[in-house]
């Protein structure tokens, strides 16, 4: 019994060593910006070039057909795997990444990847690179590129208090209309300046870069101010322990997975709300430009610019829709059903505008109302669960997102516009044509509303708990 108590004592003050308790709390919020924004940075930064290797492919599927002789079908069938491997892989590696160092995992993933897109381009060169082989190696690269956003929610979320949260989240999410942009910019330069105009250049060139950028992000920033020796985000900022993390120091992780994420319906509403989100964002951003040249006529040029406007708008909501959220006490599900309320009046104005410019303003004003839910049932989601299951909790909730809302979007909402087909009939209704993916898309929009109800009246019931502990 006496060495029982010696051995607690120990464990004990080796607890309080590695807290660094000697530290006063003021210090540790005086120097919390200096260090978070390293980490923040670091995994902002392997996000964007994340991007860089992957709308590369984007980009270069003229010259794939140009130089490579591949089909548009072929194209198809590549970008699809890289997609189902992509949503698999968040649930997947998210599980795998909880728990431990998500910022390094993440980085060194990205390093995975860079070396898949230089044997792509090399393969490319080389005139080796069947249209088998890009299949494979473009879904291993949408297998490794999965975890990256459930990681980067992992560390911000580790490192952020809730009342800082949305705001951190909502600056990182930028950092793929960021990636996204300069992709095809980087790729482009590649090929032109190094090989002469060649596909294989648009993968060689950005996998160098991302190579690069994987070994600083991996190096540099901490994974949660643990690392430092320093108390947790919500101790440092004295905030209520909302997550349950006293309940999970003597589980698994796959038993924090079964009881706090598996048997949460909270987690499984958001995932079905993200569904539909999906269905809605996928729909206007595939199929914007097809859209106005079937239906309105315009010439290509013009149709192309609609994806510009709609991603402009939607960097903007990025930056936006997160810190709204904190302003008004992390009710993000609120914020989300005031996103949603407008969208929907925005989706009948771009189902009957016709100029270009009125079509500009309105993809611009969806871009931005869009991407307001669709961040903040990420923000939403993780504050359901402990924070070693934010990683697979996130994953989830985009698996849900890409295996069902943007393959919908994709393949169903693309048969239905299809002039050449006969449509689809559903419950006795036949489906066909453009205005019956409007249809679809305000449903969509009226389902994930309505869902949204009960979650923003627990986060309600969340928030008032929370005010009540602190007085």
């Amino acid at each position: 019994m006496k060495l029982k108590d010696e051995r607690e004592k120990n464990e004990s003050l080796f607890s309080l060593k590695r807290k660094n308790y000697h530290i006063p709390l003021e210090t540790q919020r005086q120097q919390w910006f200096k260090h978070f924004i390293v980490a923040f940075m670091a995994v902002f930064v392997c996000y964007l070039t994340v991007y860089l290797l992957r709308n590369n492919f984007k980009a270069a599927q003229v010259l794939l057909i140009e130089q490579n002789n591949l089909s548009t079908t072929q194209l198809g069938m590549i970008g699809l795997a890289f997609s189902v491997a992509y949503g698999i892989g968040k649930t997947i590696l998210g599980y795998v990444i909880d728990g431990r160092n998500a910022k390094k995992i993440m980085s060194f993933l990205l390093g995975i990847s860079a070396i898949i897109s230089l044997v792509i381009g090399i393969l490319l060169v080389t005139k080796q690179a069947t249209a088998g082989i890009l299949f494979i190696l473009w879904g291993a690269n949408g297998f490794v590129q999965s975890p990256g956003g459930p990681a980067s929610y992992s560390t911000i979320t580790r490192w952020t208090p809730k009342m800082k949260r949305g705001k951190w989240l909502g600056f990182w999410n930028a950092s793929h209309n960021i990636g996204g942009a300069l992709a095809g910019i980087v790729a482009f330069w590649g090929a032109t300046t190094f090989f002469n105009g060649g596909v294989g250049g648009m993968f060689i060139v950005p996998a160098i870069i991302a190579f690069i950028i994987a070994i600083f992000c991996f190096s540099v920033g901490h994974d949660e101010p643990e690392e430092l020796g320093w108390n947790s985000a919500p101790e440092i900022f004295e905030e209520p322990d909302e997550q349950g993390e006293e309940k999970t120091k003597d589980l698994t992780r796959f038993q924090i997975l079964c009881q706090f994420v598996i048997k949460n319906p909270w987690v499984w509403t958001l995932c079905v709300i993200n569904i539909f989100i999906y269905i809605v964002r996928i729909g206007i951003d595939n199929w914007a430009p097809v859209y106005c040249i079937q239906a309105l006529g315009w010439n290509t040029h013009d149709a192309i610019l609609t994806i510009s406007f709609f991603e402009t708008g939607a960097l903007l909501g990025s930056l936006s829709w997160g810190w709204l959220s904190d302003i008004m006490k992390g009710r993000r599900m609120l914020c989300s059903i005031i996103a949603v309320a407008i969208e929907f009046f925005m989706l009948i104005a771009y189902s009957q505008v016709t100029s270009i410019y009125s079509m500009y303003t309105v993809l611009f004003i969806l871009g931005f109302l869009v991407f307001g839910p669709q961040l903040l049932i990420g923000v939403s989601v993780i504050e359901f669960v402990p924070k070693n299951a934010l990683a697979v909790t996130n994953g989830l909730t985009g698996t849900c997102a890409y295996l069902f809302g943007d393959s919908f979007a994709k393949v169903f909402l693309g048969y239905i516009a299809d002039p050449t087909k006969s449509g689809m009939n559903i419950f006795g209704y036949t489906l066909h044509g453009w205005g019956a993916t409007f249809t679809i898309m305000f449903t969509a929009l009226i389902i994930a509303g309505l869902l949204m109800i009960p979650v923003a009246l627990k986060q309600e019931r969340i928030i008032r708990k929370s005010t009540i502990l602190k007085l």
